[in-house]
């Protein structure tokens, strides 16, 4: 990720993770918008020009990897694993199966099975999408 996925605004963060920025809530907004003014990494000592990764890495042109971010977090006591797997059965609660499927890029069966141990009930969405008036 870097440094241009992160819109900085007068009161608000967005991150630019698709087509559609997204909001980040406090503390979050907070937290990246120290990260993006102080990003530092073994790559970028003694470069004039700051890193363009969010999270540079200890390679030049390189960001951090997954396993050093995630020790770098667990240190700090945020559970990346965790907050995953939270964000994943909340959503599996507001959204179809297949919809959660196509978008995440799992197998249909993945979704149906998060949906049922969230407790999503989606069995009538279909009923409830066609009964609704048309504008």
């Amino acid at each position: 990720m870097t440094i241009e996925n992160v819109e900085a605004g007068a009161h608000e963060i967005r991150l630019h993770l698709g087509d559609t920025p997204v909001q980040l809530p406090e503390p979050v907004a907070a937290l990246a918008r120290v990260v993006a003014a102080n990003r530092k990494g073994h790559a970028t000592i003694g470069t004039l020009a700051p890193s363009p990764w969010l999270f540079p890495g200890g390679q030049p042109g390189r960001p951090i990897s997954t396993t050093q971010l995630t020790q770098r977090l667990t240190h700090l006591g945020i559970r990346p694993n965790q907050a995953r797997s939270t964000g994943l059965f909340q959503l599996a609660t507001e959204v179809p199966a297949a919809i959660l499927a196509r978008t995440l890029g799992i197998h249909t069966d993945v979704a149906v099975a998060w949906q049922r141990l969230s407790g999503g009930d989606w069995a009538t969405y279909t009923a409830d999408v066609s009964g609704r008036s048309r504008p």
